[in-house]
């Protein structure tokens, strides 16, 4: 059996880090600017996996399309009167966050 390639561990290792979080517990984040919107159509363990690679290239891309960015105050409201939801990763100093769909 191969070993593992250090991608592989990495994602692994943010797999078991991601959790549901609700909005009001992210507050603290937010008020620091550390909070980071990813879209519902990427994948948050690859945008994570970015961020702990500095792949910054890849984060512009994003961040150029609007897919990943700073969660801004209207957003952050909106979250906030629904005390929405989120799937949560942290990449410090960030913290990743991607909506769970309501069912």
């Amino acid at each position: 059996m191969t070993e593992p390639s250090p991608g592989q561990v990495l994602r692994e290792k943010l797999n078991q880090e991601t959790a549901p979080i609700r909005w009001s517990e992210l507050q603290p984040f937010f008020a620091r600017g550390l909070v980071v919107a990813v879209a519902g159509n990427l994948d948050l363990i690859d945008v994570a996996a970015a961020f702990a690679e500095d792949r910054v290239a890849q984060i512009a891309a994003w961040r150029h399309s609007g897919e990943v960015d700073l969660v801004q105050d209207e957003q952050a409201k909106d979250w906030f009167e629904t005390d929405q939801e989120l799937w949560t990763l942290v990449v410090k100093p960030w913290v990743l966050v991607q909506p769970i769909p309501l069912h």
